[in-house]
């Protein structure tokens, strides 16, 4: 066999190995990227359902009961407090957020203690006094100061592939 036709076919097995395997990885990137909006669009669902310290169902929600059940309604398993979602994922700079990225603050003397769903353009959804609200992340008052750091739970594509 002459070494172009050894080349030409080691393309094709590479072109084939790329069809059957990243493919899958493509259409699953598809999902999740509808995930996101998805989880977003399901946490809107609850907005004024009333804050309730411990909860975690659409009766009443604490923060990261919100986050972990409008996670869950997508198959998007997370632990149940602020502090062990802070683990999950990967950590992600403030001015890399995307929709659908968790996002924590430092509300109490605990160094993790309050978590929502960054939903874009500077804001995140969220169960806190007022019940679940769509509040500004950069809030000069409160939530500016007490930002504490994101992480992203929804993997693109691109981060997967390398892995």
């Amino acid at each position: 066999m002459s070494t172009f036709k050894k080349s030409l076919l080691s393309l094709l097995a590479v072109v084939m190995f790329t069809m059957f395997v990243i493919q899958p990885d493509a259409a699953s990137a598809a999902t999740k990227i509808s995930s996101a909006s998805a989880i977003i669009s399901k946490g809107k669902e609850y907005i004024g359902i009333r804050y309730v310290y411990g909860g975690s169902t659409p009766k009443g929600f604490d923060c990261s009961g919100f986050t972990s059940y409008t996670f869950k309604q997508q198959d998007i398993p997370l632990p149940r407090t602020a502090a062990e979602q802070y683990k999950k994922g990967i950590a992600v700079e403030k001015n890399d957020l995307r929709p659908g990225d968790l996002v924590f603050f430092k509300t109490t003397n605990k160094p993790i203690s309050h978590v929502g769903i960054y939903i874009g353009g500077n804001k995140f959804i969220h169960s806190a006094g007022k019940g679940v609200a769509i509040t500004d992340i950069n809030d000069p008052y409160y939530w500016k100061s007490r930002y504490v750091g994101a992480r992203r739970i929804i993997q693109p594509l691109s981060a997967r592939l390398l892995a």
